[in-house]
């Protein structure tokens, strides 16, 4: 009996690292921006790069279509082509939630199947919600989003130094391809 205890321990642990909740402690938490007006975040936003995960791998043309839900969550729409931007679409339909108590809507939990949840933390924001940068409190987790396909090579040298300065790992960052581009 202490022995299955043990090995049902083990995996629960594993789990939730596997899922961000027992990371690494790092120098400084991630910070998230002040404030973001959901209504105006919501909509369609492109993938500039991102850190590569399993869950988006061969993806291309990657889009997030957000949309507030009659209860007041939002659903979430992720979309990519496989391999082209011509290619098979792949979509994922999830549902968002502000994190009880953080007055600046910029914290959020996505659900995209139960009973796992991720955390999408908005770390920077364009005043005109232009662009922006999700990421994760563990750090292993990271897109760079776009109101257009394609982001001035300028402003994405900026974040880049912005998302440095958050203790991100600028080696791991994947650009991914949209139309055109």
């Amino acid at each position: 009996m202490v022995g299955y205890v043990c090995r049902l321990a083990t995996c629960v642990l594993l789990a939730c690292v596997a899922c961000g909740r027992f990371s690494a402690p790092e120098a400084r938490p991630l910070q998230t921006v002040p404030r973001v007006e959901l209504d105006r975040y919501l909509g369609t936003w492109y993938e500039i790069a991102k850190y590569p995960h399993r869950f988006q791998e061969g993806c291309v043309a990657s889009t997030a279509a957000y949309a507030r839900l009659s209860d007041g969550r939002i659903r979430v729409e992720n979309e990519c082509r496989e391999g082209t931007p011509d290619g098979k679409v792949r979509r994922a339909i999830g549902v968002a939630e502000i994190v009880t108590g953080d007055p600046s809507n910029a914290k959020l939990t996505v659900q995209f199947f139960w009973p796992f949840r991720g955390d999408y933390w908005i770390i920077e924001l364009d005043a005109d919600y232009r662009f922006a940068v999700v990421g994760h409190p563990s750090r292993e987790y990271l897109w760079i989003l776009s109101r257009h396909p394609h982001l001035e090579e300028g402003v994405y040298q900026q974040l880049l130094r912005k998302i440095e300065a958050q203790g991100y790992d600028l080696s791991r960052i994947q650009r991914t391809l949209q139309p055109g581009g």
